[in-house]
């Protein structure tokens, strides 16, 4: 990621799909100085309160530090339970997850070509229990073919989660425990 910034000539155009303000924190303020960033809120693995609380916190922590704009994808938990379907008892991490991460990905790369953004990215390698390898193979693979950019990213390095904890700390982030599925929460 540090490598492609380097050759900006100017800030470029990100839409950033983020799962959560206290993940979104660090990665917002690694990326605020180099892109114009508007923050893609999609998520439809989350059931409704949770998603709701979480959206709230995201929408409080961008109108307190004016890092990004924000675009709501909607909420459809009948699309998530229909690309997992039959993986509901796999291992936190696992196929299942692949298949979220997919959907999630796909949804941002489709949204971030339409509204002509050079780049899309995501928060969830900011956490130490998700692949950052595997995002990026999917960010690149949904890439392919079209004018807007994956950004390669894997925000946990350089300290990016504990900063993640600093962040959540100063601004009073409500702080979830689990990903954000119902067998996240269930693990």
């Amino acid at each position: 990621m540090e490598k492609e910034v380097a050759s900006f000539d100017k800030k470029q155009t990100l839409l950033l799909h983020c799962c959560c303000a206290p993940c979104s924190s660090a990665c917002l303020e690694r990326l605020k100085d180099s892109f114009e960033i508007t923050v893609f809120f999609c998520n439809p693995n989350i059931e409704d309160a949770e998603y709701e609380r979480r959206k709230a916190e995201l929408i409080r922590f961008i109108g307190e530090t004016g890092y990004a704009e924000i675009l709501e994808c909607g909420h459809d938990t009948g699309l998530y339970y229909s690309a997992i379907k039959g993986l509901e008892g796999e291992k936190e991490g696992g196929k299942r997850c692949e298949k979220c991460f997919y959907l999630r990905l796909k949804e941002t790369a489709e949204t971030a070509e339409k509204f002509g953004f050079g780049y899309f990215a995501t928060t969830l390698t900011i956490s130490p229990l998700k692949n950052a390898r595997l995002i990026n193979e999917i960010g690149e693979k949904l890439a392919e073919g079209k004018k807007v950019k994956w950004l390669y990213s894997d925000f946990k390095k350089k300290d990016g989660y504990l900063n993640s904890l600093r962040l959540s700390e100063k601004y009073n982030l409500y702080r979830q425990n689990y990903c954000g599925c119902v067998y996240s929460k269930n693990k």
